[in-house]
This record gives structure tokens, sequence and C-alpha cells, in this order.
């Protein structure tokens, strides 16, 4: 098979590829240099950092399969793909648990400082004093999508000693019942946002979720809470987060791991605020997450070349957000 590899991957995935397909490479290459290398391809296996536009499908007359190794579909015109015949397979399974404990992680810098106590003793200052910050327990974890994700940040937040609460875009009984046994409550958005001294986001991009947390959220969020993001970054308007962390507003901090803007040269306006941790979209880099990304990948191609994929996005599925990650 005729592959083109738009993002890196595990090593060893890449290897495997190139032992049995006709592979080329392009990371982070512009949408031009997409459009012209991926003419004669039929696969294409791509990350978050990759769109993957009506333009490009257009210029691949034999394209039959898009591989986006993660979750996300905001990346995708999907409705043009299925137009096109092309299919498309996630690989998102394996990615739950890193961003799951990124997003604790980031929880834990923000409550304790850790990120701007780090800055400081680097420029030589030991501000201890100035340097408080609350615990964990006891805390109320807000959790907007409690789906794949933010089911298992919940799960840790209780471990913890935190009351966990989430909202869900189909709260269906099955669902609730299943989200108690983990020990998150389900509830609506408008009271997770109020009762969360933590609020992690963990829902889709889509047209229904798009700045989904804007001013008036941000405004009606518990005095002395935190904020943060490892979903993508257009369902938090960030103008309104900065004018928020800026203005005497409820919101102590935010910790992002995705952005509006994202790549190389790209410095956030958040950047300049010190109770704010940024990350460059890792949630997912974890190394044994990627080599389990890296393999299934492999496993696809020889799926794919054996005429046996499995998990291929409907045509419905093209204009829905997939069931267990529409979340809101």
């Amino acid at each position: 098979m005729k592959i083109l590899l738009a993002s890196s991957i595990d090593p060893g995935a890449v290897q495997g590829l190139e032992a049995e397909h006709d592979v080329v490479r392009a990371f982070g290459v512009p949408e031009d240099t997409l459009v012209d290398l991926v003419q004669d391809r039929e696969a294409v296996v791509f990350r978050s950092g990759v769109t993957i536009s009506a333009r490009v499908l257009d210029a691949a007359p034999n394209l039959g399969l898009l591989v986006r190794a993660g979750s996300g579909l905001d990346n995708i015109d999907v409705a043009h793909a299925v137009r096109r015949g092309v299919q498309i397979v996630r690989v998102p399974g394996s990615s739950a648990q890193p961003v799951a404990e990124l997003t604790f992680g980031l929880l834990l810098s923000l409550a304790r400082n850790v990120a701007l106590a780090d800055r400081l003793v680097r420029q030589g200052h030991w501000p201890k004093p100035d340097l408080g910050g609350p615990l964990l327990a006891g805390k109320t974890l807000g959790i907007v999508g409690a789906g794949r994700i933010g089911s298992r940040v919940g799960e840790m937040g209780v471990a913890w000693g935190m009351r966990a609460v989430g909202c869900v875009d189909k709260p269906t009984p099955p669902v609730v019942a299943a989200l108690a046994e983990r020990g998150i409550t389900v509830t609506d958005f408008d009271t997770v946002v109020r009762e969360a001294d933590f609020l992690c986001l963990h829902l889709p991009l889509d047209e229904k979720t798009r700045h989904i947390v804007d001013g008036r959220v941000l405004s009606r969020m518990k005095p002395g809470s935190f904020l943060v993001n490892v979903a993508r970054g257009g369902v938090l308007d960030e103008r309104a987060l900065h004018a928020a962390l800026t203005d005497g507003g409820p919101l102590f901090g935010a910790a992002l791991d995705v952005h509006e803007r994202e790549g190389e040269g790209v410095v956030p306006a958040l950047a300049t605020l010190p109770n704010v941790v940024l990350t460059p979209h890792i949630g997912a880099m974890a190394w044994d997450s990627q080599r389990l990304i890296g393999e299934r990948v492999v496993e696809l191609m020889r799926a794919a070349e054996r005429g046996s994929l499995d998990q291929v996005i409907t045509a419905d599925e093209a204009v829905t957000t997939p069931p267990d990650e529409a979340v809101r």
C-alpha cells in the first residue's frame, strides 16, 4: 500500500510500515506540500497537527483510507471524505490514560504552583511563603465531558479524596449508573461549572461545543477555582479566559495543553500570566501509549490490505460526534 505518513508516530511503527509498504514521510509540512505528496497515495496516517481538508482529499484520486492516530475528528473534512468514499479509522483508546494522567498533573501544578515555583527558583528566588495553594482532597472536581478520558480523571479525583461531578451530552440511565459506579455524580453543565473548585474540559470540538466555555461561563465559576483544558483549544474562548484571569474575577488559575493556535513560533497571550500553566499538546505523548498507537496503526494497514477493516467511521457518524465522546 502507498502510505503518506503525515505525522510522527512511534519509531517501531514507522519501521514496521516501511518494511511492508511504500511510505513517504512528511512531518509538519504545509498544506501545499501535502497536496503534492498525497497525489498517488492510497492511505494517510496523521495526528492532530495535520488538517485533512477537502483540497487534500481531492488531490488524491487513489486515496481510500485515513488513519487518525488519536481520537478527534475536528481536523478532517469528514463529510467530504465520506462523499469521496474514503474510509476513516480512529485510534482513540490508547490515548485516554495518558491524557487523564496529564490532566491530573496539571491539576497538581495549578494547586501547588509547581510551574511558577520552578521558574522562580531557576531565577534565584525563594518565595516560599507566597507559594501556598489548596489541597485537592475535599474539593469538587468538575468534569465537562465525562466520557472515556473524563471518567478516568474523575476516578483519579475520587481516589485523592475529591468529590467528582460531571456532565455528558446524553445522560441515559446506563451512562449515569456506570459513572456512579466510578464515583462520579452526573448533573447538568451549569451545575458542574458553578460547583467545581477544579473544572476540567474533556469534550470534542464541533459547532455545538466551540467556545462552550466563554466569558459568561467563566464569570459563573466558584471564587478561587481553577480551569484545565486538555480537550481542544476551540472549546475554550482564550480571550475571555485571559480577561477572567486579569480582571479580578473568580478564577485563580488555568492550565492548557491545547490551544486555539498551535505550532512552532506561536506564543499565546496567556503566556504572560504567572497563574497559567501551558504545555504543547502533549496529552497523549506517553511512551507506552505511543507504542500501542503505533502497533494499532500497523495492524490497521494489514487489515486494510486484507479488506477486513473494523471500526470505520460511518456516514451517520460523519455528521454526529462519536457516542462515547459526545459530551457537553
